[in-house]
C-alpha cells in the first residue's frame, strides 16, 4: 500500500483582525504569544505563523523588536518551522510589513498576493463594547480600506528577502491572485515548489462556498501543475468546514486564533492549540497523517532552523 499522504498544519495565533476585547484567548503579550505557539506546536502544527502585538493595548506591532520579544523563546523551545508575516497590518506600509522578515530571515513568510478591498466592520455588529479606542477604529476605518499589494509592493518584499533563502507563503484571496503569482513565477521572482495558502471568507475576497474551494484548486492546478502545495485557511465560523474540503481535495490546512476565534458554535477557542487538535482529528479521520516539522521542511524545500536570525 502507498505511504498515506502528509498534511502541513499551519498554526497563526494572533494576527491583525481580531482585538483583544472580542476573545479572551487571544494572545497580546510575549508571553501569551510564546505559550500560546508552544501549545500549538505540540497539538501537531508544523508552522507557526507569528504576528506581534502591542502587550499593553493589544494593537498589531510590525516592529523587529516587538517580535524580538518572543522568537528566541519560541525557536529554543520547538523544532516546528516559524513563520513571519509580511502581511502585517492592512493599515501598514510595505516598507514596515517587510521589516521583521529582512532581519530575521526566517524560513517562511507569508506575502499577499494583490490588492483589496478588506473589510472587518461587519464585526461591530457582534461587538459593541471595547476595551481600548483603536479596536472600534480599527474596525469602522475598513469600510474605507484597500489593503494595498501592488506588483511594485510585491516585487519589493520579494527582493528585500531574496537573499534571505526564505520561502514564501503567498496568501491569495482571489482568483486573480493566483494570476499574480503565476506572473512572478513567469519572470523568475519566485521559484517551486511554492507554497499557496488560499484565503476564504474575508469581506473583500472569495467566499467559502465549496465551489469557491473547488474553483481556487482547479485554477492553481491549471497555473501551477505540480509545481505548488495547496493550503488553506477559512475566517471566522468557516474555518473547519474549509479545512475538511480542502484536506479530503489533497490540500494542506492553517488554524489558529488570527483566523477564527471559535472552537464550534457560539464557543471560543481557549487557545490556538484546541483548533489544532481539532482540524487534526478531521484530517486523520479521512485516514491521512499529519507532517511533521522536518516533513514540512522537505516539502516546501525549506533551509531548516539552524539558518535563521533569531
Amino acid at each position: 500500500m502507498a505511504a498515506p499522504r502528509k498534511v502541513i498544519i499551519t498554526c497563526a495565533v494572533t494576527g491583525a483582525i481580531h482585538t483583544p476585547s472580542m476573545s479572551p484567548h487571544l494572545p497580546v503579550t510575549p508571553d501569551q504569544i510564546v505559550a500560546d505557539a508552544l501549545g500549538a506546536a505540540e497539538a501537531g502544527a508544523a508552522i507557526l505563523h507569528l504576528h506581534a502585538r502591542d502587550p499593553q493595548t493589544g494593537k498589531p506591532d510590525q516592529t523587529p523588536e516587538a517580535f524580538a520579544r518572543f522568537l528566541p523563546r519560541i525557536k529554543q523551545q520547538t523544532h516546528a518551522v516559524i513563520n513571519l508575516t509580511t502581511g502585517g497590518s492592512p493599515f501598514m506600509t510595505p516598507q514596515e510589513r517587510v521589516r521583521p522578515a529582512q532581519i530575521f530571515k526566517p524560513e517562511v513568510a507569508s506575502l499577499n498576493m494583490g490588492s483589496m478591498n478588506f473589510g472587518l466592520f461587519p464585526m461591530l455588529d457582534r461587538y459593541k463594547d471595547f476595551q481600548f479606542p483603536w479596536e472600534r477604529e480599527h474596525l469602522e476605518n475598513s469600510r474605507d480600506l484597500v489593503f494595498r499589494n501592488s506588483f511594485k509592493d510585491i516585487e519589493y518584499i520579494l527582493t528585500t528577502c531574496a537573499d534571505n533563502r526564505t520561502r514564501f507563503e503567498f496568501e491569495c484571496y482571489d482568483i486573480g491572485h493566483l494570476y499574480n503569482l503565476k506572473h512572478f513565477l513567469d519572470c523568475g521572482l519566485v521559484k517551486p515548489p511554492l507554497f499557496v495558502q488560499s484565503v476564504f471568507g474575508i469581506l473583500g475576497g472569495i467566499g467559502t462556498h465549496p465551489e469557491d474551494v473547488a474553483h481556487m484548486k482547479r485554477t492553481a492546478d491549471r497555473l501551477f501543475g505540480d509545481a505548488y502545495q495547496w493550503s488553506v485557511l477559512g475566517a471566522g465560523a468557516a474555518q473547519m468546514r474549509v479545512a475538511a474540503m480542502a484536506a479530503a481535495m489533497g490540500g494542506n490546512v492553517r488554524v489558529g486564533l488570527e483566523d477564527s476565534l471559535w472552537a464550534g458554535p457560539k464557543r471560543l477557542a481557549v487557545s490556538s492549540g484546541e483548533q489544532v487538535r481539532i482540524v487534526r482529528g478531521i484530517v486523520e479521520g479521512l485516514g491521512l497523517q499529519i507532517a511533521t516539522p522536518d516533513e514540512a521542511r522537505e516539502i516546501l524545500h525549506l533551509k531548516g532552523g539552524a539558518n535563521v536570525v533569531f
